[in-house]
């Protein structure tokens, strides 16, 4: 069969967000949790330096299947007093013995898992507006469970 593919994807880095856990997730029912995110986050990069501010939390869905499907709203106020909104889905397959590691606090990697996001931006001023046209892609640097547990993703610009 004839490959159609004409063209590539290729990105540029443009921060890391680390999410500190605030407590133990909301567990609505036997496939939607809400894990709400604790002070002291951060997003830094080239660009962007700031903090992650409330509200922020990251809404996770137990598919058939196993895999987990990730919706998060999130808050940045960069470090000039600019405030960045970000949104994003994603997928994170893991396999059940890594994810009970994890849920026993073990620091999991990217070679643990699949964890991939889609983040969107969306800010009113004029030094970030660039971020307003701009297609990002996330990947998981680590993630924690339990006590103490945090989630850190490197962000990539799209091309």
């Amino acid at each position: 069969m004839e490959t159609l593919q004409t063209t590539e994807i290729s990105s540029e880095y443009l921060m890391t967000l680390h999410t500190p856990g605030a407590g133990p997730p909301l567990q609505v029912d036997g496939s939607l949790m809400i894990f709400r995110a604790g002070a002291e986050g951060w997003a830094k990069g080239p660009k962007i330096n700031g903090t992650i501010i409330q509200p922020t939390a990251d809404w996770l869905r137990v598919m058939p299947g196993g895999s987990l499907r990730i919706d998060v709203r999130m808050t940045i106020r960069t470090d000039d007093g600019v405030l960045i909104y970000v949104a994003y889905n994603g997928v994170v397959s893991v396999t059940r013995e890594n994810f009970e590691r994890m849920a026993k606090g073990a620091v999991l990697t990217a070679a643990d898992m699949y964890f991939i996001t889609a983040p969107t931006f969306q800010t009113a001023h004029e030094k970030y507006a660039w971020l307003n046209h701009i297609q990002a892609i996330g990947k998981v640097a680590a993630v924690k469970g339990g006590e103490g547990g945090f989630v850190t993703y490197d962000l990539f610009i799209a091309k």
